[in-house]
């Protein structure tokens, strides 16, 4: 628990909310995708060596122009429109005057009376079955700050640190800060409402293609605002924001525990402060940050070396026809086309294989072959190989011809495994896999009568068995024979022979 608030006793959640009404905001950053900055022509990659990718213009020195990225606002705009917002004809970037050692300018180029879109919602789907309306008051322009890296503090936090580094590979890369209206209403379950709207922007998101929305990397950073007001009272209280909780966990964690730290406050009769907060991972509480500045305290300005962003309408349009069906509309859809009941649906969303089996469906497999590979043994080998299952060295493409080579008998399942490895392993495509490992199933039925006729001059025993009625015994001969041909035999046909033989 946070030193603030060791002498006083949170209050029990059910207590919170039978007395206060949660009043919550949700800011939502997202990196979008784009190969280069927002203002200039420095790559993207996360994780490059620190300040390899700066140029004068993203650190700020005097005389560097920006230049606005194209590729950064269609995606704006198309983000916009996929929350329902109205994409504003001609929109401004303004100046965001503040000093923290990793902005280099001192100020950030962001977009405030005039954000590109505006006044929008989202039907968030619940667990339960429900939706609920966050609505939407704006989706701005802006472009991310450094990154500083606070050297001996204990924390992670400057406090305590003996030095810090900077880090500006990150300065300028372009930003969509998409900010909800006040959502109220929302009582008991505010956390899970919270929770539940960041998964959906995350999956939207991701279906626009428009960023990796990775949040255990920074691409997706939610703050989120939080105020409790008496049950009945239509007044706001003051509120806090968390700041970069970076799962989706963390986000219903946070609100929650914002919600009875705050009520412990009100009780003890003292004041919640406007601030900024840090969620402590560890334990779950917040700790306080730095007092919450004002839009007057940015003293905020068109920026005077950027011109409006004015898109067509003709291009607006062109956008919205992009846009794709809903993330968890399709889910449903697919969920009723496939037969698949809410738990096995539950397992697949949370792996992460739904858009990988889908496609793997596109390409020719059967939804439940599909399923089979990207629910079972791939998510194996990601978690074998530490990286995300999307991040596996494969394509669903690839994966579709694995279970087509099955189908057609050229492999068996344990040998389609095989080609699987070699294909995450660098070996080239599932046809130059098994050609290089010579994987293909034996179908030369002379080739295998020698090595049944083999396999049973070893187990005379087992013979004997078989000519007994004891046909389940021929097991043990398919196994050796199995193995003698290094899995590559088709089983069901050893067996044929191996009973034709004992005839």
């Amino acid at each position: 628990m946070s030193a603030e608030l060791a002498d006083i006793d949170l209050p029990e959640y059910a207590d919170v909310v039978a007395r206060y009404e949660p009043v919550m905001g949700m800011e939502v950053h997202v990196e979008l995708g784009t190969a280069t900055k927002m203002f200039c022509g420095c790559r993207t990659e996360f994780g490059a060596d620190p300040n390899t990718q700066v140029c004068p213009t993203c650190l700020g020195m005097p005389g560097a122009l920006p230049v606005v990225n194209s590729e950064a606002v269609r995606s704006a705009i198309r983000i916009g429109l996929a929350l329902n917002c109205s994409i504003r004809p001609s929109s401004v970037f303004a100046r965001k005057n503040y000093f923290y050692p990793d902005q280099p300018k001192n100020y950030q180029i962001s977009q405030y009376e005039d954000p590109i879109a505006y006044d929008g919602y989202v039907d968030v789907p619940l667990e339960d079955g429900t939706t609920w309306r966050v609505e939407i008051e704006r989706a701005h322009m802006e472009e991310d700050t450094g990154k500083s890296t606070h050297i001996g503090s204990a924390t992670g936090r400057i406090h305590g640190a003996s030095h810090s580094l900077l880090d500006f590979n990150r300065a300028g890369v372009p930003l969509v800060e998409i900010v909800t209206r006040p959502i109220e209403g929302a009582g008991e379950r505010a956390p899970e409402i919270a929770r539940a709207y960041v998964t959906a922007l995350r999956d939207l998101l991701a279906s626009l293609d428009v960023s990796d929305v990775r949040m255990d990397q920074g691409s997706m950073r939610c703050d989120s605002n939080v105020s409790l007001k008496p049950v009945g009272s239509t007044e706001f209280g003051t509120r806090t924001e968390t700041k970069n909780v970076n799962s989706l966990r963390s986000v219903e964690v946070a609100v929650r525990y914002e919600m009875r730290r705050q009520a412990a406050v009100l009780d003890a009769g003292g004041t919640v402060v406007l601030e900024t907060r840090h969620f402590q991972e560890g334990d779950g509480t917040t700790t306080a940050g730095r007092p919450k500045e004002t839009a007057d305290d940015y003293r905020y300005f068109p920026d005077p070396d950027l011109g409006p962003v004015a898109p067509a309408a003709e291009l607006v349009e062109e956008l919205r026809g992009t846009i794709p069906e809903l993330p968890w509309l399709r889910r449903a859809r697919i969920q009723a086309d496939w037969s698949l009941s809410d738990e096995v649906m539950r397992d697949l969303v949370n792996l992460g294989a739904i858009d990988a089996i889908i496609a793997t469906v596109d390409a020719g497999a059967t939804p439940d072959a599909a399923r089979s590979w990207w629910g079972s043994f791939l998510p194996q080998q990601a978690n074998t190989r530490s990286v995300e299952l999307d991040a596996l060295a494969i394509t669903p493409a690839q994966v579709a011809r694995v279970i087509a080579l099955v189908d057609e008998g050229k492999l068996t399942s344990k040998l389609a495994q095989q080609v699987i490895v070699g294909v995450l392993d660098g070996e080239g495509g599932p046809d130059e896999v098994v050609a290089a490992r010579g994987l293909e199933v034996v179908r030369d039925d002379g080739a295998l009568q020698k090595a049944v006729d083999e396999a049973l001059a070893a187990n005379p025993d087992i013979v004997d068995k078989i000519k007994a009625g004891k046909v389940q015994a021929a097991g043990k001969i398919v196994g050796d024979v199995m193995k003698a041909t290094r899995g590559q035999a088709d089983a069901a046909r050893v067996r044929e022979l191996v009973l034709a033989a004992c005839e």
